[in-house]
């Protein structure tokens, strides 16, 4: 058996971009511009513009997004989230995990190869610069196979050089999402002297990013990123993913001249679809852990096709049923389950943000205290109140007694809490004890902000009952 055959029969052992004994092979994929890597190119412009721009786009004077975790300042779309709101979070991923369940069992790892920013960045822009400075695959292979010499030397240290600059400027985009972009540009414009610290540790992210694109590449989607690994987990024979058409395409065999061809298949074993494949897999061994459906192997195809006169579509977005049985696609009992489920997730979020108000508030009894009796007769309980001001205006607020007989006294009478700040107050209940009935009496609290109603609370006083004569 050749070793060629071996590796066909043996795929699964071991990954594409590897040999039988683990050593790593370096992928030099060409680029094929065809109409899906067109594509690709549109929306990684869209998505690069929205990524570079997003720190610096404003909405009401405030950033479009804003994740700074050590403040612990949230903004999203010009909305502020506080600590408070982590449930939203929480309650956010959960929906955003399912919809990448429920679209990862409908279309494969389209994200991967389309919208993810390893992908992105990898393929449409330090592949790029790669193929600008140091040719094409053929070329590149020459010169890593080549001695150390000025032409070298000047090609590799140019390529490094860019890739380390693009990857700092990377880390500051990121940053800027963390710290905003107006920290970020005085950080820039002020002494280095004063930011020693960050600089430097700014320094060591670029040389993560660096070491990302320039070393690791198709190993982040192979073996460091989980979702990768879920996919196994998460496809089914009716989920549309880049498929080869074996039962056209097989057997495979090149065309030869004055030589019959009706025996064979479509596929004339050129290996393009092995030559573009970022992952460096064999689409023709079906689907595998390392596809991360980009579509490279399409675009390769196609034109074959063309050539021979043959219909294109060897390689194409399709299902495996549909491959084997023609079956066309199908929705499953899992897909449906995953679409209620992610519909009623939806409606719920929607449902939050929407009910979410402009203030969050909690009263509550103070620590370790009783109610304490004055020579009057009044009975007097002590509690807190925690105001949270989840906008970037000042509010004004005003708590009212909903209950008959008690009386409120603030020992602080300012009544505005700040823009985007946690303010606690302290204030006094107090009650006659002849108006006491039980030991512990329910009383309604209602808050105003801004003249409006915006919550109801019901706390505990407690007291003596009146003495009966």
């Amino acid at each position: 058996m050749s070793s060629d055959r071996q590796r066909t029969e043996n795929f699964r052992e071991h990954l594409g971009n590897l040999t039988e004994k683990g050593k790593r092979i370096w992928l030099y994929p060409k680029i094929i511009k065809g109409k899906w890597y067109k594509y690709r190119n549109y929306l990684s412009y869209v998505l690069l513009i929205l990524l570079f721009s997003g720190p610096f786009i404003r909405i009401n004077g405030k950033p479009l997004l804003l994740l700074n975790i050590i403040e612990r300042k949230f903004i999203i779309f010009g909305s502020p989230f506080w600590p408070q709101d982590f449930y939203i979070f929480a309650f956010g991923l959960v929906t955003a995990i399912l919809f990448v369940v429920l679209f990862t069992v409908i279309f494969g790892r389209v994200w991967c190869g389309w919208a993810c920013p390893q992908t992105i960045f990898m393929e449409m822009v330090f592949r790029k610069i790669e193929n600008w400075i140091e040719g094409n695959s053929t070329q590149q292979r020459k010169l890593d196979a080549m001695p150390w010499n000025r032409e070298k030397i000047l090609k590799k240290g140019s390529k490094h050089l860019i890739f380390y600059a693009i990857s700092f400027l990377i880390s500051n985009i990121f940053l800027a999402y963390i710290i905003g972009s107006d920290a970020l540009i005085e950080i820039i414009t002020g002494p280095v002297s004063e930011h020693i610290v960050g600089l430097f540790s700014i320094l060591i992210f670029s040389f993560v990013f660096y070491l990302v694109f320039a070393k690791l590449r198709e190993l982040v989607c192979i073996m460091i990123c989980p979702y990768g690994r879920l996919q196994g987990v998460m496809l089914d024979p009716n989920s549309v993913v880049v498929a080869y058409d074996y039962k056209r395409g097989e057997p495979r065999g090149k065309i030869k001249k004055n030589e019959d061809q009706d025996h064979k298949g479509d596929c004339v074993d050129c290996n393009l679809c092995v030559d573009v494949c970022p992952t460096g897999i064999d689409i023709r061994n079906g689907t595998q852990l390392e596809c991360i459906n980009c579509t490279a192997c399409i675009d390769a195809c196609n034109p074959v096709m063309q050539k021979i006169g043959k219909p294109e579509g060897l390689i194409r977005f399709d299902s495996v049923n549909n491959i084997e049985k023609g079956t066309g696609f199908k929705w499953t009992t899992r897909m449906i389950g995953y679409s209620v489920v992610l519909f009623i997730l939806t409606l719920t979020m929607g449902y939050i943000l929407a009910s979410r108000t402009d203030i969050d508030a909690s009263v509550l009894r103070a620590p370790g205290s009783n109610f304490t009796k004055d020579q009057s007769g009044f009975v007097t309980n002590i509690y807190n109140l925690e105001l949270v001001n989840k906008t970037f205006d000042k509010l004004a607020y005003r708590l009212d007694v909903g209950t008959e007989g008690v009386d409120m006294i603030f020992v602080d009478h300012d009544t505005i809490v700040p823009e985007g700040e946690i303010v606690k107050k302290v204030f006094m209940l107090r009650m006659q004890q002849e108006d006491i009935k039980q030991n512990n009496t329910k009383v309604k609290l209602t808050l105003y902000t801004n003249g409006k109603r915006n919550k109801e609370f019901e706390t505990s006083f407690l007291g003596p009952m009146a003495i009966k004569k």
